[in-house]
Parts: structure tokens; C-alpha cells; sequence
């Protein structure tokens, strides 16, 4: 804070924006603002410090006739009296920090039997990223819709709603999605949840900008206050988008003492706005976190309905110590139908490869069916979690096709200067040369086959192609292909004219040769992307198993990410049962637990509690249990 304060005074400025980081709800900062001489742009200290404790807003709240979630809130915090009171409000129940946001220090517990664990969990992320353990407790409603309301106050004591958003669909208990306005709300409803929202803010004499969260039980349809969050929010971009209006402007107008640009009654609604966050994490591994280099980047075309936000560029790495988060995707359209086609349409366009993300995830949201119906709920993801996750299609055959023209012009152009590639593609004897390319689908299983592409050349820059798959047999004759550029070819296939981007990924090169490893392919074509790999070698991959299995033993974890050690659960001569936690890790503000995949004997430990592991490191060796003699 200190050297922020020293910057902004050097530069000459009067005011400092926090952005959306935790100095936006640091009312310390604030005070130590105003007290150099600096305007702080967002509300008052007093009301950070209000609305940033749950349990005192609740209070608060409570008075000024707004709705609140039955639970415990109190001064009491030792684990058996936080028990006591998840028993009588009774589970499931809703562990979370009182000073919390972004779906830090929350945990929800179905069972007693649960409780302690959540609760150690919640508190240790609670104390990490707010400084602080407390925790309150709360009714967990089943089928709730996150909706929230944006929120305008200036120092007259005039506060506005600029209308709400939805955000129901998450994971991790943070935000995916978000839409403006929330479907499927009638007006009188609406009108509800925008007065009491007002009726929050005016509680605190709010300054500025603010979002007062509401769950909305999607049976009954009543609605009770969460949380204020005392700052402009990330996805503030959606709000922006069905008003017309710049907030960060009103912000700055606001904090200059000027009134409220609009009254309520001026401020319009046109529209409907979606904003996806773009991840990097991997949706098919349970949301998990991924770092490492962005090796491409292609985003979206954008127009006047059409908003990226990125704060990485091509080359720039996700490291683990902050959110994965790697750009906003934020779309517009006269309504809902219309918004979701042309972010449909721009999800189809945007392509990154050197980390899982979750752009193909978002599409297969943005096109299922309860989804377009506006049936959302904070449960989406595991209620439809079979259709949001169909098994990975087999490749087309168009798309391997492309794939080995790229092998084979890629590899061709590399020996270009040879006096050997004038000869044409014909043999001394007469015969065509031919090259058989092997395509592993990414994640594929041990017994699953790949697809071969057998290439032969015909003639300069035309090619006959077989493509055979465990499924089928396409044949290609007379294809004429080239190299548009290092990352893409083009060719005409069945009389139809192909432009296919295909980016190489090469294997860590501290990486043993195996079926699974080798260079990777990310095909984007027709709209889909699919990961293709080319295996090494079956004698290189005999030698690489060999060294893995000699490496790896029998039961032992390793950690699937760079991480931080947060917890060892664990010491040499432990005896462990399957599941049983070994290690707890986290990874861009994300904690995870390493558990054993089988029953035994932990031999070794070799990481501590604070220490950073690197991906691939064995944390715990677990050796096998004995067979006993019933399974001899």
C-alpha cells in the first residue's frame, strides 16, 4: 500500500481507482488515502468495513427490512459451537468467511460427519486471502440462483439501480457466466430486488459503485441478501452493455462530488449481454487450474456487440500464483436469443493453445438446451453435468486429413534447400512415395487405436489421402494442399476449399517417451477444436515406460500442477486407506486435495508444509498393501 501511495503522489495524482483486486474492499487503504491527500475511488472506509463483514451486514441489513438467510453469526467461534448451530439451522449448511468474496472460504457440508474438515479447509483459505478466520454459518438452499443487483451512490444520498445480473452458473463457487438481464424474472420481481438492493446501500450511506448479491430460491421464488461487495465487479461489463453507460465513468464523476449522472427512472435497458470468462483450467478434470505459456492466441473479431477484456497476450505465461482467469468475453444482442448466438459465434472464433482452457466448455453451455431456456440455478453444472460433458467425438476425417497435410508440408519445407525435393515425388523406379501419419486423440484410452492418414504425393502440391480410423475408411483423391502459414493449410478437399489452423505443441523436454507423450496437434477446424498427438516411436516408448515404471512404484501421488504445499496430512508409516487425504495443494488461489488411489503403507514424504513442488513431483509414495489370501 505504502508504495502505491509513494507512486501516486510522485505522478501528481488525486485519485487512485483500486480496481477490482482486495485493495477495493481494504478500508485500511482508503484511510490512508484520504490521509495523504488522495481520493479513494469507491465508498467510504466505514462502509467497507460494514458490508465487508457478513455477519455485521446481515445486522445491517436485517434493520433496513432486507431479506437475510437464516444462520449463525456470532462472536463464538470455536468448532463446537460452529457445529451445534449447522445441526439446529440443519444440513446441508454453508460454511463461509466473514470477511469473504469471490467464493473464498466457502465450503458447503451435507453431513455432520463432514463438518470438521470443511471447516479447517474454509478457515485456512479465509485466513490466506483476507487476513482472517472468522467464519459464519447459514442455511444452504438447494436450487438457489445467484442474482445481483448493480448499485449507484453519491454524496447527496442519492443511490440508484442500474438493474440486475445473473450469475448462478459457477464452479468452485465462482462465477463462469454472467447475463444482464437475469431471465426469467418478472418485472414486479425485478422492481423487488432493485429496492431492497437500494434499500442496502442507503442502510451504509453508499458512495459509488456496489453490487448487492441476492440467492434466489428458484422453487418459491423469495429472495434474501448474501453480500455486498463494496467495488466495481469483474463482470460489470454486462451491466455496461444493456445501459449504455461507462461505470468506470460514473465512478469517477461520483468521486469527484458531482450527483448521480441518470435518476432511476432515466436509466434505460436495451438488450441482453453475456460475458463468459475465459479459464485456464481443464473442465474435464473437475475445473482444475492449469499454468504455463500461451504458445497462440487468435481472439474473436470484435464490433459493437462484441467485447474482449484480456490481460494476456500471445507469449505471456499463467503462472500459479493469481486467478487463472485469461480474458472476458462479453457479447450483446437485441435479446437473450440473439446474445447467445453471437457468443456462440465468438467462442467458435476464439483459440488458445499452451493451456487447458475452458472455451469449449463454454460453448457446449452456451448451446444446451436448459441453458437457452433460461433454466439456471448455482447447481447447473452437476444437474446437466452428462450433457455439458459428452464423450470427445472421434475426429473428423477432414480435420486428420488436414492434420497429416500439415506433418507432411511442414516437414517438406524444412528440407526445401535439399537438390532432393526438385525431383518431384516420384521414385527412381516409377513408384509414388507415400507417408503414413499416426494420430492419437488426446486422452485417449490405453486400448484405443489410432487413426493413420496414408499421403501420397502425385504430383507438386496435390495429394491422394486415406484416412482410417477404428470406425472408418475416407479416401480424398487429388487434393491440392499448401502451407498458408506456420500455423495453418490450406487445401481443397471433396471439392470444398479448407483453411484449417493447426498449431504444434512440443512435449516438455524433460519428458520420458510414452503413447502418451509426444508432439501434440491443436486442430481448430469447422468450429471444433481437437488435440491430436503424434506418438514417438514403439521402441522409444518401450524405453521411456520402462524408465517410468521403475520411477513411480506402485501407489504413490504426484503433484499435477505447480502447486504450494498447504497441508501433509500424512508420515512415513502411516498406513492409508484408498481416498484417504495424503496432501492439501494450492494453485492460483485454489486448494486441492491429493488423496491415495490405493490402500497401504506410505514409505515416503518428500514435501513439506509451505513448500513450492513443481508439476510432475512425487509429493507421498504409498506402497501396495499385501493381497490377502481372498484375492489370491
Amino acid at each position: 500500500m505504502d508504495k502505491i501511495i509513494d507512486v501516486a503522489i510522485r505522478s501528481g495524482a488525486q485519485a487512485v481507482h483500486p480496481g477490482y483486486g482486495f485493495l477495493s474492499e481494504n478500508a485500511t487503504f482508503a484511510r490512508h488515502l484520504s490521509g495523504k491527500g488522495l481520493v479513494f475511488i469507491g465508498p467510504s472506509p466505514s462502509s467497507i468495513e460494514s458490508m465487508g463483514s457478513k455477519s455485521e451486514s446481515k445486522d445491517i441489513m436485517t434493520a433496513a427490512g432486507v431479506p437475510c438467510v437464516p444462520g449463525y453469526h456470532g462472536a463464538d467461534q470455536s468448532p463446537d459451537r460452529l457445529l451445534h448451530e449447522a445441526e439446529l439451522i440443519g444440513f446441508p449448511v454453508l460454511i463461509k468467511a466473514v470477511m469473504g468474496g469471490g467464493g473464498k472460504g466457502m465450503r458447503i457440508v451435507d453431513a455432520a460427519a463432514d463438518f470438521p474438515d470443511a471447516l479447517e479447509s474454509a478457515r485456512r483459505e479465509a485466513q490466506k486471502s483476507f487476513g482472517d478466520e472468522r467464519v459464519l454459518v447459514e442455511k444452504y438452499i438447494v436450487r438457489p440462483r445467484h442474482v445481483e443487483v448493480q448499485v449507484f451512490g453519491d454524496k447527496f444520498g442519492d443511490v440508484v439501480s442500474l438493474w440486475e445480473r445473473d450469475c448462478s452458473v459457477q464452479r468452485r463457487h465462482q462465477k463462469i457466466i454472467e447475463e444482464a438481464p437475469a431471465p426469467g424474472l418478472s418485472e414486479e420481481l425485478r422492481v423487488d430486488l432493485s429496492q431492497k438492493a437500494v434499500a442496502a446501500a442507503k442502510a451504509v450511506n453508499y458512495l459509488g459503485a456496489g453490487t448487492v448479491e441476492f440467492i434466489l430460491d428458484n422453487v418459491t421464488e423469495d429472495f434474501f441478501f448474501m453480500e455486498m461487495n463494496t467495488r466495481l465487479q469483474v463482470e460489470h461489463p454486462v451491466t455496461e452493455m444493456i445501459t449504455g453507460q461507462d461505470l468506470v465513468e460514473w465512478q469517477l464523476e461520483v468521486a469527484s462530488g458531482n450527483p448521480l449522472p441518470f435518476g432511476q427512472l432515466q436509466i434505460p435497458r436495451i438488450g441482453h449481454a453475456f460475458e463468459a470468462r475465459i479459464y485456464a483450467e481443464n473442465p474435464r478434470n473437475n475445473f482444475l487450474p492449469d499454468v504455463g505459456p500461451l504458445v497462440h492466441i487468435s481472439t474473436p473479431s470484435l464490433s459493437s456487440s462484441v467485447r474482449l477484456e484480456q490481460g494476456f497476450l500471445q507469449g505471456s505465461s499463467i503462472e500459479i500464483f493469481y486467478d487463472p482467469l485469461i480474458s472476458k468475453l462479453v457479447v450483446h444482442g437485441r435479446d437473450r436469443t440473439e446474445a447467445l448466438r453471437v457468443l456462440r459465434k465468438a467462442l467458435e472464433e476464439y483459440q488458445i493453445v499452451g493451456v487447458s482452457t475452458n472455451i469449449e466448455f463454454l460453448r457446449a453451455l452456451a448451446g444446451n438446451e436448459h441453458f437457452i431456456d433460461g433454466e439456471v440455478e448455482t447447481g447447473f453444472i452437476q444437474k446437466h453435468h452428462n450433457e455439458l460433458f459428452p464423450p470427445i467425438p472421434e475426429p473428423e476425417p477432414e480435420g486428420l486429413a488436414q492434420a497429416a497435410l500439415f506433418v507432411v508440408l511442414r516437414d517438406a519445407s524444412a528440407i526445401s534447400s535439399s537438390p532432393w525435393t526438385s525431383l518431384g515425388p516420384r521414385r527412381f523406379g516409377g513408384d509414388a512415395y507415400k507417408r503414413v501419419i499416426t494420430l492419437q486423440s488426446d486422452g485417449f484410452a490405453e486400448d484405443e487405436p489410432p487413426a493413420t492418414v496414408d499421403v501420397t504425393f502425385v504430383s507438386q502440391g496435390l495429394y491422394d489421402i486415406v484416412v482410417n480410423t477404428p470406425s472408418s475408411r475416407t479416401e480424398f483423391p487429388s487434393v491440392s494442399a499448401q502451407l498458408s502459414s506456420t500455423t495453418s493449410v490450406s487445401s481443397t478437399l471433396s471439392g470444398q476449399t479448407l483453411r484449417t489452423t493447426i498449431v504444434s505443441q512440443l512435449p516438455a523436454s524433460t519428458a520420458l517417451a510414452t503413447a502418451h507423450t509426444g508432439e501434440k496437434l491443436h486442430v481448430f477446424h469447422n468450429g471444433k477444436r481437437s488435440t491430436l498427438r503424434l506418438p514417438p516411436p514403439r521402441w522409444l516408448q518401450a524405453l521411456g515406460e520402462s524408465a517410468l515404471a521403475a520411477a513411480t512404484g506402485g501407489g504413490g501421488v504426484r503433484a499435477p500442477m505447480p502447486s504450494l504445499v498447504v497441508d501433509v496430512r500424512v508420515r512415513v508409516g502411516d498406513t492409508v486407506a484408498p481416498g484417504q487425504a495424503l496432501v492439501v495443494l494450492e494453485s492460483m488461489k485454489t486448494e486441492t486435495v491429493l488423496r491415495a488411489a490405493v490402500g497401504g503403507v506410505v514409505r515416503g514424504v518428500a514435501c513439506t508444509k509451505g513448500e513450492m513442488v513443481e508439476e510432475g513431483k512425487e509429493l507421498v509414495d504409498v506402497e501396495l498393501a499385501p493381497a490377502t489370501s481372498e484375492s489370491v
